[in-house]
């Protein structure tokens, strides 16, 4: 965030019809780093105009972190619950001799019980949310700059990134050892649906977002 004297400082001088340059000379001569004078400087648009006339700034709210907080956490209940799912019906499917027992089969109906509780309870909440926020972005624009819904949104990029790396260095991994088996190729598929169908959904909407901020400038 710029430091509050600089920008009213550059805004003076800019309404009194100073360039950028001069101001961003005068200023790095007095001792102000680069940076500062920057962050300054690119609070107010470059156009042509009697007064300084601001940028649109990064939107921030606490009700709007709730409810971007909230969205990704189910995002995340909802991933994982799928996931854990789909992975109690492969090994159904294709049971390892190894794990025979009467544990094990508990433990996969406890696996699908709560698989199925997670998606079933999160997915319907998380979809709604995630109408109510699309709905209120395209009323309000500005929304588009929200600084909270950046970084979750980044945040998952690199979440599902590396999820995305990790499974595919998993499987090569068990190719070149020869441990290739159906039930692995099938949870490697899971894992790469799910992460990579978010990937694509917040690479998309990042995209817009930089286009947003691009288009204010």
């Amino acid at each position: 965030m710029a430091d509050k004297t600089l920008v009213e400082f550059v805004k003076e001088s800019l309404q009194q019809g100073q360039s950028r340059e001069a101001i961003h000379g005068a200023l790095t001569q007095a001792g102000w780093r680069k940076g500062e004078v920057d962050a300054a400087l690119a609070v107010y648009t470059d156009i042509g105009f009697p007064v300084a006339v601001p940028r649109p700034q990064p939107y921030l709210s606490a009700r709007q972190a709730f409810l971007y907080l909230l969205f990704f956490i189910l995002l995340g209940i909802v991933s994982f619950s799928l996931g854990s799912l789909l992975f109690a019906l492969v090994d159904y499917a294709f049971p390892d001799k190894a794990e025979a027992g009467g544990y094990i089969y508990r433990y996969r109906d406890a696996q699908v019980r709560s698989g199925i509780s997670g998606v079933l309870v999160a997915t319907p909440i998380f979809l709604w949310l995630g109408y109510i926020l699309r709905g209120a972005r395209e009323r309000s624009p500005e929304l588009q700059r929200s600084r909270i819904r950046k970084w979750l949104t980044y945040l998952s990029l690199v979440i599902a990134g590396c999820t995305l790396l990790g499974d595919a260095t998993s499987l090569v991994y068990n190719f070149l050892g020869g441990d290739l088996t159906t039930r692995f190729i099938l949870k490697s598929l899971v894992v790469a649906v799910i992460a990579g169908a978010i990937f694509t959904y917040f690479i998309s909407d990042a995209e817009k977002g930089d286009q947003g901020d691009v288009d204010a400038k």
